[in-house]
């Protein structure tokens, strides 16, 4: 066997293999030279077709329903046009809905965050309520204004994502809030004491154990606390892999046009939404109870 002849037929295989990478290797380094010769950053690579979509720059995408199958309270078409108009003001697309089935499993995915704005009575079906409980546990969020807590008494998954099923009420007045936590979203605008006006719904159940409280009801500042002094009426919670919160303001139609109000909505959208988060050690300026005389 001819050793020099097989080295060489071996070297010549070789170089032309090696030479067309060469010859790029060579072209880049000439563009990258020239790149830094006029001050300019070399070319960026193509972003692969696979890579995925760059979450923080989504708008959230809120569904509000406001579905009714008892008392339908008069302030449901301001609630809505006040969703829409702040979705407009602060980034995120709202679609309003009392179509039931829309809780499904295609119109639910691409969903940040669904607010049952005013529901009362049972509004969904079996079916349905299986598709929520599935967007919530993939990361959802809810938001539950006033009679959300008027909904689904036989739902109980439902019941602990509000925290709290409605009771009674007392007639429209004024009272005193007592802001618990200023630090989350939803309260961090809020003065210490916010006196305002609502119907002020007492709970079957006090959430305190199983949520964060936000504000609580100052009994003796109005009339029919009903709750011994302890009367949480905004709170939140991570819940069953989603997020949930939920106010107890709404019912009349002037809230939705207190600017505090409406900063208060908005911030519970965008943390139900992943937008924003809450604070890691949440403050608590829990008052001394107090008795309803």
């Amino acid at each position: 066997m001819n050793t020099t002849f097989s080295i060489r037929s071996w070297f010549h295989r070789s170089s032309r293999a090696i030479t067309p990478i060469l010859a790029c290797l060579t072209s880049a380094a000439l563009l990258l030279a020239f790149a830094e010769s006029v001050g300019q950053d070399p070319p960026t690579p193509p972003t692969p077709l696979d890579s995925p979509p760059r979450k923080a720059a989504e708008r959230p995408r809120v569904l509000v329903f406001s579905k009714t199958a008892g008392f339908r309270h008069g302030s449901i078409p301001t609630g809505i046009k006040t969703m829409v108009e702040l979705g407009k003001e602060h980034g995120f697309d709202v679609v309003t809905t009392e179509d039931a089935a829309r809780f499904n499993e295609k119109d639910l995915r691409p969903l940040s965050c669904v607010v049952f704005l005013n529901t009362t009575g049972d509004v969904l079906n079996d079916a349905q309520q299986k598709h929520f409980e599935t967007f919530i546990r993939n990361g959802g969020g809810y938001v539950g204004v006033h009679s959300a807590a008027d909904t689904e008494y036989d739902w109980p998954w439902y019941g602990q994502l509000v925290g709290a099923w409605f009771k009674t009420h007392p007639r429209i007045q004024p009272a005193k809030i007592n802001v618990e936590d200023r630090t989350f979203p939803a309260t961090s605008m809020l003065p210490p004491v916010w006196d305002r006006t609502d119907e002020w719904y007492v709970y079957r159940d006090n959430p305190r154990p199983n949520v964060k409280v936000l504000m609580s009801l100052d009994e003796t500042s109005y009339e029919g606390g009903g709750m011994n002094g302890d009367h949480p009426t905004s709170w939140y919670h991570d819940f069953d892999g989603g997020r949930a919160f939920y106010t107890g303001g709404g019912h009349t139609n002037e809230s939705y046009a207190e600017p505090l109000f409406r900063k208060h909505l908005t911030g519970a959208i965008m943390w139900a939404s992943g937008k924003v988060a809450a604070p890691t050690k949440p403050e608590s300026t829990r008052p001394t109870k107090t008795e309803n005389p």
